[in-house]
């Protein structure tokens, strides 16, 4: 079993073995019943002493993860495991390299009927019969489309097309400097497998977007979030924690962030670019909402104030035009940006051209109009939670309203089982999105997010009301 290690990180070596091993056990990648390497095997393959393993086991067992049984080993705990499992199987065994696969576990469409837990914009909303007519157009008068390998860096025509787009927003690039990717997924993927190694320091805000905390972890960076507030990334705390540990990258979503929704004020943006600038690191903003605002437009992108490239600025397009079609831009310039394509080249081979003719249209002569009317719908959306929120919240559960994105983000009273919560909620055929995993220390998070535009609306109120009863009945 592999193990990134820091060696000269902040983090003991047997904190680190734990909280990887924790990591996996909570993502699914280490199932329940399965047995865990021996003390002596995990110490050779790691190269630490024995008893540093030891003590992380002795970390996992006191939480409740594993059990150990002498003479044959530890397991993940399961109740129910079996003689085959305690036995091992050599596929258990097999070495690999991924130490969490939260998103993976977290975000796959599961059966239930209220599925609060996916950051998405149900099909009803979304323009998918203008982008399938291209599609089917394109299909039958261009099908040379489909025998074509696309543009590296993305086709020139979209890419001209996001630019106009990017100017309207306040970000003044060339075409050259933009990129086409498979959503911003393999964007911040992109970036960490390019720029990011073991035992890089990576600053996020306290909550993180899930997916990313997948990428630096699969990279052995060293993740420190930094705790925000009504306005965003504290970046007086960030300043005095890289005077610690300088920062090789820092990652936010600045605006209508997820999970929490909150908005990084215009002086944090310019200040956290400052910082950026003084320690010589990239700043990866990622924005998915900023075209969901509810009321005023959002403070500008943290890229327009940008002259020295020193911000990789994500702009996703899928999650509001079609998911499944993947379409993000990623701007940036210069050698990075070089460096960002070539590494595309190696992962995919050019984002598929078909795909990207079929939503330039739509972009170009529909999108704002379209923005528009969504951001109304999404508004009436919020507010029908909000008052559901009021009427049947139980006392002690927190929450502040955002101003814009697909998300609420609630706090639960101290203590809360939100395993034992979750399981409860999937009885009624409701799922959501424990706060834990927006995280990757083992400090569990008393946090929930829920998603309001999922489904139809309803839908959304039904679901929303039976959760809220569950809750009630679960904090009694």
């Amino acid at each position: 079993m592999h193990i990134d290690l820091n060696r000269s990180g902040s983090k003991t070596l047997p904190h680190q073995i734990s909280e990887t091993l924790s990591q996996r056990i909570s993502s699914g990648l280490l199932q329940q019943g399965v047995r865990l390497p021996s003390v002596r095997s995990l110490a050779i393959t790691l190269n630490v002493s024995q008893v540093t393993v030891s003590k992380a086991y002795d970390m996992l067992e006191k939480r409740g993860l594993i059990y150990c049984r002498q003479g044959k080993g530890c397991f993940v705990a399961d109740p129910t495991h079996n003689r085959r499992q305690e036995e091992g199987c050599w596929q258990d065994l097999y070495d690999d390299y991924l130490p969490r696969a939260q998103l993976w576990r977290n975000f796959d469409v599961s059966e239930v009927k209220y599925p609060f837990h996916l950051a998405a914009i149900h099909s009803e909303l979304l323009p998918l019969q203008d982008i399938g007519d291209t599609y089917a157009s394109l299909v039958k008068e261009q099908p040379e489309l489909m025998a074509t390998y696309g543009n590296f860096q993305g086709d020139l025509e979209l890419r001209n097309v996001m630019r106009e787009h990017l100017k309207s927003r306040g970000i003044s690039l060339t075409s050259s400097d933009l990129m086409i990717t498979s959503g911003t997924q393999q964007g911040i993927d992109l970036v960490a497998r390019t720029f990011v190694g073991p035992g890089d320091t990576v600053y996020l805000e306290a909550p993180s977007y899930t997916g990313a905390i997948d990428v630096f972890a699969g990279r052995g960076a060293e993740m420190i979030f930094v705790p925000t507030d009504s306005e965003g990334m504290r970046v007086d705390v960030l300043t005095k924690m890289c005077d610690q540990r300088p920062p090789k990258l820092i990652y936010t979503i600045p605006t209508f962030q997820n999970p929490s929704g909150v908005t990084m004020s215009i002086t944090r943006r310019q200040r956290l670019l400052e910082l950026a600038r003084s320690y010589r690191c990239l700043i990866v903003e990622d924005d998915p909402f900023s075209d969901l605002y509810f009321h005023a437009p959002p403070p500008r992108a943290i890229k327009s104030m940008d002259p020295d490239g020193h911000v990789v600025y994500m702009k996703s397009f899928s999650k509001v035009l079609a998911p499944g079609c993947r379409i993000a831009c990623v701007a940036a310039e210069g050698n990075i940006l070089s460096r960002l394509i070539a590494a595309k080249s190696a992962s995919d081979l050019g984002s598929p051209l078909l795909t990207q003719k079929a939503v330039l249209p739509f972009i170009a002569e529909k999108y704002d109009a379209y923005a528009a009317q969504l951001r109304i719908t999404l508004r009436g959306r919020m507010e029908k939670a909000a008052k559901l929120l009021k009427l049947y919240a139980p006392p002690g559960v927190n929450y502040i309203l955002p101003e814009g994105g697909l998300n609420l983000w609630l706090e639960l009273p101290p203590s809360p089982d939100i395993a034992s919560l979750h399981d409860l909620a999937e009885q009624e055929s409701i799922s959501f999105l424990p706060g834990d995993v927006c995280y990757s220390a083992e400090t569990p998070s008393r946090h929930i997010r829920l998603c309001y535009s999922q489904m139809k609306e309803s839908e959304m109120e039904e679901g929303l009301q039976r959760f809220l009863r569950v809750l009630g009945r679960f904090l009694q």
